[in-house]
This record gives C-alpha cells, sequence and structure tokens, in this order.
C-alpha cells in the first residue's frame, strides 16, 4: 500500500511539473489582437502585402461558403475575391484568447460584415496563432456562419 501511494505522488509531482501555465500576458493581450485588426485592415484595404506580413506561408483557411485555401497565396487570392464579390465593412471583435503554450494561442472573435445594403452578416472567426520569432502570425482560419 505504501508503495501506491509513493507512485501515485510521484506521477501527481511529475504531471504538475509537466502542467500548463501559460498565462496570457496583457502585452501578449495586445499583441495577439493587433494581428486581428491588421487581419481586418488588409482585409478592408485589399492590401496583399500587410496580409503576406501577417499569414504564415503554410496559412489553411477554411470559410464560411466551405471553400478550403491552402497556403498563403491561395488563401490571400481567395481574401481579395471574397472582398470584391461580397463589399462591405469587416469588423472583427476579439472575444476569447487562449494560450496552448508560449508560441501558439486560439483567437476567438465575432466577424460582422455590414453589407452595402445596410444589412449585416454576422458571423464567428476562430483564428490560430504562432509566434515567429517576435511576431504573432496566422496560421489558420475558421469562419463559421450560425444556424439561425
Amino acid at each position: 500500500m505504501k508503495n501506491i501511494v509513493l507512485i501515485c505522488l510521484s506521477l501527481l509531482t511529475v504531471a504538475g511539473a509537466f502542467a500548463q501555465n501559460d498565462a496570457l500576458t496583457s502585452q501578449q493581450r495586445k499583441d495577439i489582437t493587433a494581428v486581428i485588426d491588421q487581419y481586418a485592415k488588409a482585409r478592408e484595404e485589399k492590401d496583399t502585402m500587410l496580409l503576406k506580413k501577417i499569414l504564415t506561408e503554410d496559412i489553411d483557411q477554411l470559410v464560411s461558403t466551405g471553400e478550403w485555401r491552402l497556403g498563403i497565396n491561395a488563401a490571400v487570392e481567395g481574401m481579395l475575391r471574397s472582398s470584391a464579390s461580397k463589399p462591405g465593412t469587416r469588423t472583427l471583435t476579439v472575444n476569447n484568447i487562449r494560450l496552448l503554450n508560449a508560441t501558439i494561442c486560439i483567437v476567438d472573435c465575432k466577424y460582422t460584415i455590414q453589407n452595402d445594403d445596410g444589412s449585416f452578416r454576422n458571423m464567428w472567426s476562430t483564428f490560430i496563432l504562432v509566434l515567429s520569432g517576435k511576431k504573432w502570425k496566422i496560421s489558420a482560419i475558421r469562419n463559421m456562419l450560425p444556424v439561425k
């Protein structure tokens, strides 16, 4: 019995040593939110240079129509095509940021497009960001159109 208790205590100690304890700092929140803001700005202004600066080369994006864009060129081309075919003001509001570790995070956003006719398209977007050097970059995007 004593051996079982010692084994359990040892396992708990080892598990505690590897437990995730990545609390989001205010600077990380600011930097991550800035990338989401840059993404919205780049989409609004059709700024391919900014998009290529904040996206990873291997980005993948699944949009609400079901189109899957793999790689930076497909993603940027698809974003420009989408912005041209569905004009309007795009607003991304960060709701939650969750660090998976010090270099990967999940960002959940409310994604609203105000159409030219004044109507709104309300969606959700989830971004996966990775720390590349000292800068956060978008590695994946999932857009969801809620069913009413």
